[in-house]
């Protein structure tokens, strides 16, 4: 196929019906339609005058085989619906779509000849770049690398680029499709690209009804980290201007971004290798083609700066240049009441302050305290196709704060969003949300946005300096919306009695009462009960598969908190634990946890388990006092069962990040602060529910397995069942 796909200049390409689908973009049900409706027997019978489909000129009955020329021109006849008109007023048709996939096709298909799609795409966008900048009257104003590259462009790139332009009309809407090739042409150019939704949330923001106001005039701006120029292209006002410069130190994507913007006639955009050569001002190293020569070439400060850096894998907290220096670097090239937009990895805004302060969470620290932060944006999961296994968030960033900034935010306020839970209420829509929300500063879902204060201003103030982690999700917490828990914990009650009538007394029994606003909770994270003692966490250890028997002391996986085996069923000698000296072994009242897509908790009612990861443990330091003797009943803050079923609340089970594998933190779940008293109620009835859900289950599954004998009787023919007569 990729011999007739070389042809498509000559018109000999064919195509079977399936092509026809791809490169027309329909489905394949239209082309049936097409064949059969449009057939010539068809038409002539009918009178129809309008033109047959086209008839096969090679392949087989299962299999036909048609001329591509002769396709496209039955397709010119048929516009494509809803499709904006042309510059020239011409509507778009089908045809014209199906020549661009042929001949986008065409260059994929060259990509193996030549060997290396890298150099099938500098090929293809020099010879735009020469289009942009019309190189064949001014060759001598355009770099020697330029002319030397398209000069040594394969014939057959250069031609099928030609008559791209032509078709599209604009060198730089070529440069634009073809870079949009790079993902069918297997370049590693993708695995660093802005996604289209990033570049577009970020468009949104900087645009006239963004967040951006640097005064009259346009912006200038600084891309720190620029690749092949998505977040400058996303842009309508980038040509002609002479107040944008581009960073990038990767050899190939800074001579890709500067052909990129020779086609689009951007000659007034300068790219350097490195941030510090912002600061250069050395008027004599000025390009030959520079509009200005009196203008030094460097612009150490911007309205505007963007960066969306390459993470390597193996970046750490640890680095002292972490991908916070990014943030950092942004912050000191912005000009007072400028703006600044930064992708970063969402760890380096969770990982909690430890006993000695990482690199990245003194930047983080340096960020907060120093007023640049404006906002954080928790992206959505996975929104980097070729970087599925990390999250990521957007730094909305300020220079120093301007009178008309202070006058309109509380100081040191910081506004957190959740785009990932917005994305999932309203889906491909979520772009538009994210920038309304940020530019109105709030959202109508309380959980998706909402300003936290930097600096302590009550004792109870969930500031952002406190250590804890400053993700949106591990930050963001509200009620249920829409709900009455008042009225659902009457009907549930109600329901309950209905369904159980044995336990319709003591159901009937339970108090419930609407506890009054003056009476409002407050709410301590968990992190606070483990560095004030309150609460010890346990953590869960890795064992290998071959020390767990069927003898020894109890383990708790993640098989166990999901149900798929019973607890108790798999257990570990003595002897073999010996092996791993930091395992813990559980006491009674222990709170099991599983935080993997949702929140999963246990309690220990006997003691004497071992944890395996990714099960973690918490203990009430007071609960064994208590079970001792040692303590009083108004002395114990928390109690087992009310501790297990209010961390599982929903409000906490929101609180989940991560792009694989969704988790909770535990330090970043919260418990109200209830009386002694009602604790104790709660233990009571929790207690009681656990106790009669655990007999319903026994009694479910005793059905289950006499279900399941009689079944397996009656199929092996040992089984016949009758009626029995008489009441016996």
């Amino acid at each position: 196929m990729a011999a007739q796909v070389t042809g498509v200049a000559d018109g000999s390409a064919l195509v079977s019906l399936g092509e026809i689908k791809e490169l027309a973009e329909v489905g394949r049900p239209t082309v049936s339609n097409w064949r059969r409706r449009f057939a010539k027997d068809v038409l002539e019978a009918g009178r129809d005058r309008r033109a047959p489909f086209p008839d096969p000129v090679a392949g087989s009955d299962s299999r036909p085989l048609f001329d591509a020329e002769e396709v496209a021109s039955w397709l010119d006849l048929r516009p494509i619906p809803d499709a904006e008109p042309d510059e020239d007023d011409t509507v778009p048709t089908y045809g014209d779509r199906f020549r661009r996939g042929l001949r986008l096709r065409g260059l994929v298909a060259l990509r193996h000849e030549l060997g290396s799609a890298n150099r099938l795409i500098v090929d293809a966008l020099a010879v735009c770049a020469m289009a942009g900048e019309g190189g064949d009257w001014y060759r001598e104003a355009l770099p020697e690398q330029l002319v030397e590259d398209a000069e040594n462009a394969d014939p057959r790139v250069a031609r099928a680029v030609r008559e791209l332009i032509e078709e599209l009309g604009s060198p730089g809407v070529a440069a634009d499709t073809v870079l949009g090739l790079a993902e069918r042409l297997e370049s590693d150019l993708t695995t660093d690209t802005t996604p289209p939704t990033l570049a577009g949330l970020i468009s949104r923001l900087v645009g006239p009804s963004g967040v951006l106001t640097a005064g009259p005039g346009q912006p200038s701006v600084i891309n720190l980290c620029a690749g092949t120029g998505e977040l400058l292209f996303v842009r309508d006002d980038i040509g002609g201007r002479g107040d944008i410069v581009a960073v990038e130190s990767d050899p190939l994507r800074a001579k890709l971004l500067l052909y990129r913007l020779f086609a689009h006639y951007c000659t007034a955009v300068d790219v350097c290798a490195r941030p510090g050569d912002l600061d250069t001002l050395r008027p004599w190293e000025q390009r030959e083609f520079d509009l200005d020569p009196d203008r030094p070439w460097g612009m150490p400060s911007a309205d505007l700066v963007l960066a969306d850096p390459p993470y390597a894998s193996g970046e750490r907290e640890s680095d002292e240049d972490g991908p916070l220096g990014w943030a950092l670097e942004a912050v000191r090239r912005l000009k007072p009441g400028g703006r600044g937009y930064v992708v970063v990895p969402s760890w380096t805004l969770s990982r909690p302050r430890v006993t000695a302060p990482t690199p990245s969470m003194r930047m983080r620290e340096q960020l907060l305290s120093g007023g640049a932060v404006s906002a954080v944006v928790q992206l959505p999961r996975r929104i980097h196709p070729f970087r599925t296994g990390a999250e990521h968030a957007l730094l909305v960033l300020r220079g120093v704060a301007s009178q008309e900034e202070s006058s309109q935010e509380e100081p040191g306020d910081v506004l957190l969003v959740d785009a990932d839970r917005i994305a999932r209420r309203v889906g491909g829509e979520w772009v538009g949300y994210v920038a309304e929300v940020l530019v109105a500063g709030r959202s109508p879902v309380d959980e998706e946005a909402g300003f936290f204060p930097v600096w302590d201003t009550g004792p109870r103030a969930a500031s952002l300096l406190d250590g804890r982690s400053v993700l949106p999700a591990h930050r963001l917490a509200a009620k249920e919306q829409g709900l009455d828990h008042f009225s659902a914990t009457l009907d549930a009650r109600r329901e309950a009695a209905v369904a159980l009538p044995r336990l319709k007394d003591w159901i009937g029994d339970l108090g419930v009462a609407r506890r009054q606003p003056d009476a409002r909770l407050a709410h301590r994270k968990v992190g606070e009960h483990l560095k004030g003692g309150q609460l010890r966490l346990l953590a869960g250890h890795r064992i290998r598969e071959a020390d767990i028997g069927d003898a020894g002391l109890p383990v708790v996986g993640r098989e166990e908190m999901l149900g798929a085996l019973p607890f108790g069923k798999r257990r570990i000698a003595l002897e073999d634990l010996a092996q791993y000296p930091q395992a813990v072994v559980t006491e009674r009242g222990d709170v099991f946890l599983l935080t993997e897509h949702g929140i999963r908790t246990h309690v220990d009612d006997a003691g004497g388990c071992v944890l395996l990861a990714p099960v973690q443990g918490l203990r009430i330091a007071a609960y064994r006092p208590f079970l001792a003797g040692e303590a009083r009943s108004e002395e114990l803050w928390m109690r087992p069962q009310p501790l297990a079923q209010l961390l599982a609340a929903p409000r906490n089970q929101q609180r989940s990040s991560g792009s694989l594998v969704r988790r909770v933190s535990v330090r970043d779940m919260d418990v109200p602060e209830l009386p002694p008293e009602e604790v104790a109620e709660l233990e009571s009835i929790l207690s009681e529910t656990d106790r009669q859900r655990a007999q319903v289950r026994r009694q479910l599954q005793a059905l289950d397995n006499l279900a399941l004998r009689l079944a397996a009787g009656v199929a092996d023919g040992d089984v016949a069942l009758r009626r029995r007569t008489g009441g016996t």
